[in-house]
């Protein structure tokens, strides 16, 4: 993932907060908001210290991101996410974390699938 697909900025946080919709299950909450013009999707994490140690957190963000990459051709490309790690996540392995995150953005409607 390159450096325009990643939201680090607050205001940017901020924004898909207040204005994008919620889609939640036991692992993951994820906001989207349909962004300006843009022509690839951005992705925020947020993985807090509830979820596990540091290692734990990082190993989570690396699930999270390559489940993304393989999902780029499925996923709509003019919108923002905000994927929000749950406690539960942090027992998961990859095949899992990405087969919940698949499971989450259907529920959005936003996979091709």
């Amino acid at each position: 993932m390159n450096k325009r697909q990643r939201i680090k900025k607050n205001e940017d946080f901020q924004k898909v907060f207040r204005k994008g919709k919620s889609f939640a299950n036991r692992q993951f909450v994820v906001y989207c908001l349909k962004g300006e013009q843009q022509e690839a999707f951005r992705i925020g994490l947020s993985v807090s210290k509830k979820v596990g140690n540091a290692v734990t957190r990082v190993q989570v963000k690396r699930y999270i991101r390559q489940a993304f990459l393989e999902l780029k051709d499925e996923v709509r490309k003019d919108m923002d996410y905000v994927i929000i790690a749950r406690t539960q996540a942090a027992t998961l392995n990859f095949h899992e974390t990405k087969s919940s995150l698949e499971h989450v953005l259907k529920v959005a409607r936003v996979l091709k699938k």
